[in-house]
């Protein structure tokens, strides 16, 4: 599809507000999309992401890693644990294999709601509609940071049910969320609202592998204003604070049931822990 083609679409159902793209600015979500080899981006999202390469060239390496860990953890909680809802925050821009593809191939009754408050994420998200006849999906338009958004939107109600379990995924997203908003209380009221027995997937962005080379990715994200923040493992772990770590733990995203060792990829090359974990009773 062309970008006009993309741009031009109509959404179905309710009407969506229109939104203005920012084309002349570098927006995390295409950058994200630049680095994993997608094809929604433009010149000043390029511009940002390879001077972000230049500063730290195995961060395409560790962005693209962190994506398959995400369709493993998907894989894992839906063919494993029998989990047949997903609640999808900080969706990004629609890749296939979405979480919904992965999570309806092995059970197609699978419902999944995906939550973003990005303009961009919100022109492409009619991609995320295209549900197996037998499940469901819906898209919300909140913000991490406001909670209450989430969980009462009406969307989410319909499609979700917050009596039975829920894999809440947080992929690739916290490190957009500073300190100063307290991210990690921020997934625990969410986490709050789910059933016992529902499990957090989360990544969180760190410098402990290559702090110089992490260092200049964090310094090129916020000279061109996407405010970004880099933390080491205790603090990953604290996201963790009051559930189960599922076996292995929390790990670089490569090392966490990877379905073959890549011996290409090396642990200075990633800069994401990843863990799963459940709320028990």
């Amino acid at each position: 599809m062309s970008d006009t083609e993309w741009m031009s679409q109509e959404p179905q159902g309710d009407p969506w507000p229109v939104v203005d793209l920012r084309l002349d600015v570098p927006h995390s979500a295409r950058v994200y999309d630049y680095l994993i080899g997608g094809k929604t981006h433009f010149e000043p999202d390029r511009v940002a992401a390879k001077a972000s390469v230049e500063a730290w060239p195995a961060l395409p390496i560790s962005m693209r890693t962190t994506r398959t860990f995400m369709q493993r953890a998907v894989r894992h909680l839906a063919a494993e644990y029998g989990v047949r809802q997903f609640l999808d925050i900080g969706t990004g821009i629609p890749t296939s294999p979405n979480v919904h593809e992965i999570a309806q191939g092995i059970a197609p009754e699978t419902r999944v709601a995906y939550v973003d408050n990005d303009p961009i994420v919100l022109t492409h998200a009619r991609a995320l509609m295209s549900s197996t006849t037998q499940g469901r999906t819906c898209y919300v338009d909140a913000d991490l940071r406001d909670v209450d958004s989430i969980i009462g939107a009406r969307q989410l109600r319909d499609v979700l049910d917050l009596t039975k379990p829920v894999a809440l995924s947080l992929i690739a997203i916290v490190h957009f969320v500073l300190d100063e908003d307290d991210p990690q209380g921020l997934v625990r009221r969410i986490m709050d609202e789910l059933a016992p027995g529902s499990f957090l997937v989360l990544t969180v962005f760190t410098g402990d592998t290559d702090p110089v080379g992490v260092g200049g990715v964090d310094r090129e994200y916020n000279a061109r204003g996407i405010p970004l923040q880099v933390r080491d493992k205790a603090e990953a772990l604290a996201f963790f604070d009051g559930y189960d770590l599922v076996d292995p733990g929390l790990t670089l995203v490569h090392h966490w049931r990877p379905d073959h060792d890549d011996p290409q990829v090396r642990d200075r090359d990633i800069a994401m822990y990843g863990g799963v974990a459940v709320k028990r009773a």
